[in-house]
C-alpha cells in the first residue's frame, strides 16, 4: 500500500513534533530503546522436477519436500519455482507450471516464461538477495528407460541431452548470481535414489533383479557424473549424491555390494525388511524405506522420511562448504 503524503496545510514543525511522538511511542513500547525492523531473510531458490516439490503418492501430492527444512535451517526465505514432471529440456521450453504440479509451499508463479528464465529474472530483481539454489533435475530423462529393451542404451541416448542442458542451466543461474553480486550464494544440485533397486524384491512374484543391477551401473557409472561435473564446474556450485548416501548412513560402508549385470545376483550385506524377507540388499531396503516404490504400484517417490533425509544431506553439504 503507497503512503499518501501530508497535506500541504502540516507544517514542517508539526510533522516533525508527530514524528518525535511516534519515536517516543514506540520507546515505551519497546521498553525505552526503538527496535529497528528485523533484516529480511536471504532468498532459497528451489528449482526443478517433483522432487523440488515434494510430491509424495497420488493421495498425497505435493508436500514441503525437502525445501521448507532447508529454508528453515538456513534461515532463509523459499521462493519455489518446482514444477511436477519437468525435464531437462521443459525448463527451457514449457512456459509456467500447471497449479497441479507446483509447489504447495511458498510457489512462484511464471505462467509467460520457462522456468530457468523465470529464476534468473528473479534473481535479477532481487541483487544480492539470494543465499541458495538448490536444483533436483534429470530424473525424468531417464524414467522411461527401465521399460526400455535396452535400459543401459537408453540412459546413454539421454545421457548426453541431460549434460548439455544441466550445463546450461548451471551457467545461466550461477550467471545471474555473479552478475548481481549473489556471489556468496551456493547452487546445490541433487541426485535421487535409485528407485529401480526396488525391483530386486517388488513386485512379489514378479521381481526383475537384472533391471535393478543395471541401475546401479546407469547411475555410478552415468547420470550422476555427468551431473556432478556440471553443478561442480562454477565456483559455488556443489552436488549431493542421494544415490549412494542411503547405503552409506546404514552400513557406514563404501559400496552397494555386488550386483551381477547379467544375472542380478547380489553378493554383500543384507538386512530384514518387512514384507520382503530377511535376506534383502542393504541398499535395496533403504530405498524402499525412503520411497513408496516398493509399496505404491513403483511410485518413484520418497516419503515424509525420504524428504526428510535429502533435506539433511542438502544441510549437511552446505555447512561443509
Amino acid at each position: 500500500m503507497r503512503h499518501r503524503p501530508l497535506p500541504m496545510l502540516v507544517s514542517t514543525a508539526v510533522a516533525a513534533a508527530a514524528m518525535t511522538t511516534v519515536g517516543l511511542v514506540t520507546a515505551a513500547a519497546t521498553g525505552g530503546v526503538a527496535q529497528a525492523a528485523p533484516k529480511p531473510l536471504p532468498y532459497y531458490i528451489s528449482m526443478g522436477d517433483s522432487y523440488s516439490v515434494g510430491y509424495q503418492d497420488p493421495a498425497i501430492g505435493n508436500t514441503a519436500g525437502f525445501t521448507a527444512y532447508v529454508a528453515k535451517k538456513e534461515k532463509m526465505q523459499l521462493e519455489n519455482f518446482g514444477c511436477g514432471g519437468a525435464t531437462t529440456t521443459s525448463m527451457f521450453t514449457q512456459d509456467g507450471c500447471p497449479a497441479a504440479a507446483s509447489a504447495a509451499t511458498d510457489g512462484v508463479a511464471y505462467p509467460d516464461t520457462d522456468q530457468v528464465a523465470a529464476v534468473v529474472a528473479f534473481i535479477d530483481a532481487h541483487p544480492g538477495k539470494v543465499g541458495l539454489v538448490t536444483v533436483s533435475i534429470g530424473g525424468n530423462d531417464v524414467t522411461a528407460c527401465a521399460d526400455a529393451s535396452n535400459p543401459i542404451t537408453c540412459v546413454i541416448a539421454a545421457e548426453g541431452t541431460i549434460e548439455t542442458n544441466v550445463t546450461t542451466l548451471v551457467d545461466d543461474v550461477d550467471g545471474a548470481l555473479v552478475a548481481n553480486d549473489d556471489t556468496s550464494a551456493h547452487l546445490v544440485g541433487t541426485t535421487y535414489p535409485d528407485v529401480i533397486l526396488g525391483n530386486f524384491v517388488y513386485p512379489v512374484g514378479a521381481t526383475d533383479p537384472v533391471l535393478a543391477a543395471q541401475s546401479v551401473f546407469a547411475f555410478d557409472d552415468l547420470i550422476n557424473p555427468t551431473l556432478k561435473t556440471a553443478y561442480t564446474s562454477v565456483s559455488q556450485g556443489a552436488f549431493v549424491d542421494v544415490t549412494d548416501a542411503p547405503y552409506k548412513l546404514a552400513t557406514a560402508g563404501d559400496e552397494t555390494g555386488s550386483f551381477n549385470l547379467t544375472t542380478g545376483a547380489y553378493t554383500g550385506p543384507t538386512t530384514k525388511l518387512t514384507g520382503f524377507g530377511k535376506h534383502v540388499p542393504v541398499a535395496v531396503a533403504e530405498v524402499c524405506t525412503l520411497t513408496y516404490y516398493c509399496s505404491v504400484a513403483g511410485d518413484i517417490h520418497p516419503d515424509t522420511a525420504g524428504y526428510s533425509f535429502i533435506a539433511k544431506l542438502i544441510v549437511n553439504e552446505l555447512r561443509s562448504l
